[in-house]
């Protein structure tokens, strides 16, 4: 398991919550073994986990019990919820924590953070990385807006996925609710077609939680009606979540077509996820639907905080990165991005790192936006 950690405020509450927070975070693996059998098991009758971030998981997935789904939905963006919580203190501005991907947000009053979005992981190629990250939209969360949390879910990502979508970004009101609905999502974009290739889950993972249900292996480039199809069967659950109040906004990617939930009111999705003109026709579920993104190029699909990736020269400054490493035992400064899960990231820390430099008026100017997955500043 690897965490990013990235805040902003007073040196002496900053220094105290990030060793809050890892000394919550040795213990968090142990917990969840303990009770991995119940965790695999279908979201059902009562609760009968005992553990906080497990109990977590298991509420962020009920509203879904209707579906198969287990809690371990849930489980990426319920850690991160737990370790922010060491941040909700006097004396830190802001902070995010990124569990591969998925996101958990501390804003304080008056603060911000912006999110680029990236959409396909599958474009990334070397000349993209020396050329520089740029991306397919930008959108910004405040302290007065009711999301705390960021998550993105598909079949290109590190866990299996029941539908074809490269990436479901999902703006909900803490992370685990954000990754649950994110993957309920993402399986929802999805029709039958032959040339998709699916195999059952255990058959690709022995232990999987999702059984001999049939996981999304490989999707072949589909007619553009094709992909609307399945597009807009995820914009119809999605929307359906929202009404309900369990999400604030989602954004469906699917082979460089794009929907966002608030298709209805254009002006409200250009402002949610700060989508220029170039994909804004993208935004509507029905025929006539654009040609979608343009030459998307992502390390990751999902949402980014764009304060995060700092040269280590800078981790001295308030708002170093922490990125904690279960594997190597130890917490370190800086960032290697390849490495990181699809799915978002803080954004505003890209302007130091030496590899991204060339391309940082690009990455922070809403005209350059033409990538894939989710960037936070």
């Amino acid at each position: 398991m690897d965490i990013v950690i990235g805040a902003e405020g007073d040196a002496a509450a900053l220094a105290a919550a990030h060793e809050a927070a890892w000394q919550r975070f040795a213990g968090v693996l142990d917990e969840l073994v303990m009770e991995l059998p119940l965790l695999r098991l279908p979201v059902q009758g009562q609760c009968p986990l005992q553990g906080r971030i497990s109990r977590r998981m298991w509420q962020a997935c009920k509203p879904f019990a209707n579906d198969y789904i287990t809690p371990m939905a849930a489980v990426a963006g319920a850690v991160a919820q737990e370790l922010i919580g060491c941040y909700d203190r006097a004396g830190v501005d802001r902070a995010w924590i990124n569990n591969g991907g998925d996101i958990a947000l501390y804003l304080a009053p008056s603060q911000s953070v912006r999110v680029g979005l990236y959409a396909d992981l599958a474009q990334l190629d070397a000349q993209a990385l020396r050329s520089g990250i740029r991306s397919d939209g930008q959108f910004e969360v405040t302290s007065r807006m009711p999301v705390r949390g960021v998550a993105t879910s598909g079949w290109r990502g590190r866990s299996f996925s029941l539908g074809i979508a490269d990436s479901v970004t999902v703006l909900a009101g803490t992370a685990a609710a954000a990754d649950a609905a994110a993957t309920v999502i993402a399986n929802a974009v999805n029709l039958a077609d032959a040339r998709i290739v699916r195999r059952p889950a255990c058959e690709l993972k022995d232990d999987s939680d999702l059984g001999e249900i049939p996981v999304t292996v490989d999707v072949p480039p589909l007619e553009p009606k094709r992909v609307q199809q399945a597009l807009r069967a995820g914009l119809l659950r999605a929307q359906s979540l929202q009404r309900a109040g369990l999400i604030w906004s989602a954004a469906l990617v699917c082979q460089q077509q794009l929907l966002v939930t608030d298709t209805e009111e254009p002006e409200l999705a250009r402002r949610t996820w700060g989508i220029g003109n170039l994909l804004m026709h993208c935004c509507h579920a029905g025929p006539g639907s654009g040609p979608g993104l343009q030459h998307p190029v992502s390390m990751q699909s999902g949402p980014w905080i764009a304060d995060q990736v700092r040269n280590d020269k800078l981790a001295t400054r308030n708002d170093k990165l922490a990125a904690c490493n279960d594997n190597a035992g130890s917490c370190h400064t800086g960032l290697d991005p390849v490495s990181m899960q699809s799915g978002p990231w803080i954004a505003d820390q890209v302007r130091n790192d030496s590899h991204f430099k060339p391309a940082l008026s690009e990455f922070l100017s809403p005209l350059a936006a033409r990538q894939a997955g989710a960037v936070f500043a």
